[in-house]
């Protein structure tokens, strides 16, 4: 009887077999494999947009830095709305997209983070500082682009990744072949992006595009 019972299940075993799924257990070079194609990556994703959409929407929006600062003086919501990005966090303070020229009256260029003051209104003293890395601080670039919302992301660590990318960006397009010697003096037009400052604190601005003059 044993045996009958043990022929039956073999034969019931054999049976059951073509229509069986066999699953391969993926190897951890194919896992990760796997998990590169889902990865988020800010540089690629900051590249896909730069030339097409952002560095048309800051040309378009910036205001000039004079209008935008009586701007900020009456209304920093107001004008946060009209040269920022209205979708903002809450949390977040306003960021405005500007456009300036001026004279280049003190530049750092022994830091990482270096800048440069720009005295726009030419009376001998700095109105804004402008960042030119090879370090560039902040998220100005990110947050003053009002196609762009957080909640598009997975969470807060892709949005930072995401706002540092864009330095990266204007650091390898522009801002590294910056010369660093000779800068006082020269004149400077820059457009680009700042966050409201502390008070008794010059703009610290971002550039999506800068060009030196003599």
């Amino acid at each position: 009887m044993l045996r009958i019972r043990g022929a039956v299940a073999a034969l019931m075993l054999v049976a059951a077999l073509p229509g069986c799924k066999i699953i391969k257990t993926p190897t951890p070079e194919e896992k990760a494999a796997e998990a590169a194609k889902t990865a988020f990556d800010p540089t690629t994703k900051v590249e896909a947009i730069w030339q097409s959409q952002v560095l048309p929407d800051l040309e378009k929006r910036a205001g000039d830095f004079k209008t935008v600062l009586q701007a900020v003086a009456s209304n920093p919501d107001e004008a946060g709305a009209k040269y920022g990005n209205p979708r903002k966090q809450a949390s977040s303070p306003w960021t405005y997209a500007v456009k300036l020229s001026g004279k280049i009256v003190a530049a750092d260029t022994t830091s990482r983070a270096g800048t440069l003051d720009v005295d726009v209104d030419s009376d001998g003293k700095a109105d804004a500082k402008v960042q030119i890395g090879p370090a560039v601080r902040g998220t100005a670039l990110r947050d003053a682009l009002d196609f762009l919302d957080f909640n598009e992301f997975r969470n807060q660590i892709e949005w930072a990744q995401f706002g540092k990318a864009f330095n990266e960006k204007a650091n390898t397009s522009f801002l590294a072949a910056l010369p660093r010697d000779g800068l006082v003096g020269k004149t400077v037009t820059v457009t680009g992006a700042y966050p409201l400052p502390a008070s008794g604190q010059l703009p610290l601005i971002t550039p999506s595009a800068l060009a030196l003059g003599q």
